[in-house]
Formats: C-alpha cells, sequence, structure tokens
C-alpha cells in the first residue's frame, strides 16, 4: 500500500505508524480534558490487518491497554481461538463482520 505523497513504501509504513500514533495521542489528550481513562471514551478503533506492521500496532495497543478494537478483513493466523478469546475477554477485540453490524456497536 502506497499513500498519495510518499515517495516509497517505507514511507507509507512511517506514514501508518504515525496516523496510530496520533489517534492514541488524541484519545489521551480527551481523556485528560474530560477526567477519565481512555478507554471510558466513547471511541473504538478498527485495524486493518492488510501487513505485518499491523502486528506491531496491535501489540502498541495492547500494552497500553488500549480496548475495543476491531481486526479485519481477516484474522490474522497466529490468533488462535484461545488468543483470540483471551483477548476478546481483557481487551473487548473482535473481528470485523458486516459494515452495517460493525457501525451499529462501534456507533453505540
Amino acid at each position: 500500500m502506497k499513500f498519495a505523497g510518499c515517495k516509497n513504501h517505507k514511507e507509507s509504513i512511517g506514514l501508518l505508524f504515525w496516523q496510530s500514533y496520533s489517534a492514541i495521542q488524541v484519545a489521551v489528550a480527551l481523556a485528560e480534558a474530560f477526567a477519565c481513562g481512555v478507554n471510558d471514551l466513547p471511541l473504538s478503533m478498527v485495524l486493518s490487518w492488510y501487513e505485518q506492521k499491523a502486528v506491531c500496532i496491535l501489540l502498541t495497543l495492547l500494552h497500553l491497554g488500549i480496548q475495543n478494537i476491531r481486526l479485519g478483513p481477516t484474522l490474522p493466523a497466529f490468533l488462535s481461538p484461545n488468543v483470540l478469546q483471551y483477548l476478546a475477554e481483557h481487551y473487548h477485540i473482535a473481528p470485523i463482520t458486516t459494515p452495517e453490524s460493525d457501525l451499529e456497536v462501534l456507533l453505540k
């Protein structure tokens, strides 16, 4: 995947990491402004699973304790049913389904 304005794949990867980092920073600032935790905000994150860099983003989000993440369009191979169950129970991670169903859940 290459983004407009990026000269090569490496720059595109950097942009994706920057967007994820920026989203986290915005969520942290909102949580501070509203005197609550990041997971108390009405926010959800959808992580598209197209390339290996998504592993780093997911692990970073988990390390930071971010919850309510949707993964897709397919689940990564390393997410066995037991691992997915653990992540669902502790981090409220779920696979994406249909656009209509996902939007209904995400906009609650």
